[in-house]
């Protein structure tokens, strides 16, 4: 089955409501991200005025609750989404899929917590992200080095974070901290920073080649006070929840890969069915043919993999493995198709005029987001042991 016949599949199963806001999504994409998106990198700089815009046409609250003005839609929603954007290029849609991970749990926050950031942030006037990693710990969340104490009406946070998507813009930040050392990941709480409030330092933005449009950055905490209507998770529980959303990020993660290779594919094509070599196409050369081939049908189990977690998702089943699997499988095979595509164009592949080799450089961005491709090779491992050790 080809790639996008699998797709076409997949979006057979999605409900009226949720194949429209994807038909939105591509509409916005086409019309919006694609003349952009290499202005953006080569300027380096953060689209918020479009990300703002994709707020006010509803593609930020796709899982978020009706009774808060979104959508209430399935996870798949909005994997399928980002994916399609992705094919104009990863940064924006990373940047929109951040901002709306925040909003829902933003929505989940105390009744005034959220009432004042949930309407502001639906329509894109103030943007969100999740604050986990720090400039010395990366996907090892149980090593948190940013403090939390207990101060009279809620708590002080010091601190620092570092490789934060949309950190260099965001008004809203959902920030891990360590309550108690001794308790390793039980001492972990989740906190909602303002970047209004007193000591809130925010860090240069990080400049990123391919990615820009992802808003990486960090800030600090110097004893910045948080009051208890602004603890999103308490202790003991706030670690567990942050593990919750990772299976879903890794998922639409390599979703967004496939649709960059799903681009890159159709470019190659149909470059290489127009120009000529020894009086004929060059997509008649058997070695370069086959490279096309390779990629298309890695391009089938990726996309087969991805949309499987999906369902588990949707259906509140365990995904781990999926996700770690689709995860692992973006990371190993992708950039290898890219580079061949981009080979594919010869020299005209390294010009800014086709997308390529922004997603290339993109593509590694996504081997480092929500876990890196050793650690799905680890994860995955310790999952194989457990369900065959045993054998």
């Amino acid at each position: 089955m080809a790639p996008d016949e699998i797709t076409r599949e997949f979006d057979e199963y999605l409900a009226v409501e949720e194949r429209s806001i994807l038909e939105r999504a591509r509409e916005f994409s086409r019309r919006v991200v694609a003349p952009q998106a290499a202005e953006w990198d080569r300027q380096r700089c953060h689209p918020t005025g479009a990300l703002r815009e994709a707020c006010r046409e509803g593609l930020a609250g796709i899982e978020l609750s009706p009774q808060w003005g979104g959508s209430g839609l399935r996870y798949s929603a909005k994997m399928r989404v980002v994916e399609e954007m992705a094919k104009d290029d990863f940064g924006f849609p990373f940047s929109l899929v951040n901002h709306h991970n925040a909003l829902v749990r933003a929505s989940n926050a105390g009744d005034a917590v959220a009432r004042r950031l949930v309407p502001p942030m639906l329509c894109g006037e103030l943007i969100g992200c999740a604050a986990y990693t720090e400039p010395g710990h990366g996907s090892d969340l149980s090593r948190l080095a940013t403090t939390a104490l207990r101060a009279e009406g809620g708590w002080r946070l010091n601190g620092a974070k570092a490789w934060i998507t949309n950190a260099a813009v965001a008004d809203v930040m959902l920030t891990l901290a360590q309550t108690d050392p001794a308790a390793g990941a039980r001492g972990i709480a989740a906190f909602v920073v303002e970047s209004s409030q007193p000591g809130f330092e925010r860090e240069p933005a990080f400049a990123l080649q391919g990615s820009h449009a992802i808003g990486a950055g960090g800030f600090r905490l110097r004893d910045c006070f948080v009051p208890d209507e602004a603890v999103l998770d308490p202790p003991g529980e706030a670690f567990r929840r942050s593990l919750q959303g990772i299976n879903g990020a890794r998922c639409y993660v390599a979703a967004m890969c496939a649709g960059m290779l799903e681009s890159a594919i159709a470019v190659a094509v149909r470059y290489a069915s127009e120009r000529r070599a020894f009086g004929r196409p060059i997509v008649e050369f058997q070695g370069l043919r086959w490279s096309l081939v390779d990629a298309a049908n890695d391009l089938a189990a990726l996309r087969l993999l991805c949309y499987r977690a999906a369902r588990l998702i949707d259906a509140g089943q365990d995904a781990e493995e999926a996700a770690a699997a689709a995860k692992k499988f973006a990371g190993d095979k992708t950039l290898q198709h890219l580079a061949a595509c981009v080979q594919a164009l010869g020299a005209n592949g390294l010009r800014p005029d086709y997308p390529l080799m922004r997603h290339l450089v993109a593509c590694k961005t996504a081997c480092f987001t929500d876990g890196t491709t050793e650690m799905m090779n680890e994860r995955l491992g310790k999952l194989l042991v457990r369900r065959l050790g045993g054998a």
